[in-house]
């Protein structure tokens, strides 16, 4: 049996872990929200004035969120949001489209009703979100959308890699949604609720696999307008698979 000290260092070790959770939390929405921007740098002692917590829960956030892929610790400078490169964000997709490939196929032989209406219902509410012109709603729900797939899939492993996937592409990707851009990305995640309930492995599996891919040539083709225009893109890109040209508008996949 446990002594009084020994329970009462649990417990405040108990109180410290989830308090650290939802500081984490807290820091991974304003990252994700755009309210801490790419390259922003973050101090323990604002945060925690911020949040109205101690720099020790802050410190340990900063751990879990280098770990997520979306701070990163600079020797002698600091920690920063992630300024994700363009050649790395092509490669995410990449690993990223194969990971949904498999995600399409297995929700086809698995899904059931209850889980269709919940995925319409988040597409639906997408479709609201283009409606309103409200991109700060509509990176929300599509995050939700995907995060639900993965889940919906139950491959733990899975699920750990492609959320930070995930996290570090919406780094990259939130900005310059447009109502033309959101509606596209809608379309095709009506098409890969289709396939997945009518139970067709492979068509949606395709889809979902095309959806990451069509993103990644939008992408390419918003930083090739960019360079157009005269303004330098982040990094050097990498040829497209496509020699088509898609919409001018950054990803949102």
């Amino acid at each position: 049996m446990a002594t009084p000290l020994s329970s009462q260092s649990a417990i405040a070790q108990l109180q410290s872990h989830s308090l650290t959770t939802l500081v984490q939390a807290e820091i991974e929405r304003m990252i994700l929200d755009g309210e801490l921007q790419s390259g922003a740098k973050l101090t323990e002692s604002t945060l925690a004035d911020q949040l109205g917590v101690s720099r020790g829960p802050v410190r340990e956030a900063f751990r879990m969120l280098e770990e997520s892929g979306l701070v990163s610790t600079i020797k002698n400078r600091g920690v920063f949001v992630r300024d994700v490169p363009l050649q790395e964000a092509l490669e995410i997709f990449e690993v990223r489209a194969v990971m949904d490939l498999y995600v399409g196929r297995k929700l086809a032989e698995t899904i059931t009703p209850a889980q269709v209406k919940e995925l319409r219902q988040l597409v639906d509410a997408m479709d609201q979100a283009v409606k309103g012109d409200n991109a700060r709603d509509y990176h929300r729900l599509n995050l939700k959308f995907h995060d639900r797939l993965l889940e919906l899939s139950d491959n733990a492993k899975l699920t750990t890699t492609y959320r930070k996937l995930v996290n570090e592409l919406s780094l990259f990707r939130r900005q310059n949604l447009t109502p033309e851009s959101m509606a596209v990305y809608t379309r095709e995640h009506k098409q890969i609720v289709k396939a997945i309930a009518a139970g067709d492995p492979e068509a949606a599996g395709q889809a979902m696999f095309q959806h990451v891919m069509n993103s990644r040539e939008r992408t390419l083709a918003y930083y090739r307008d960019r360079n157009t225009a005269g303004e330098p893109a982040p990094a050097k890109a990498v040829a497209t698979r496509s020699s088509s040209r898609r919409s001018p508008a950054r990803v949102a996949a």
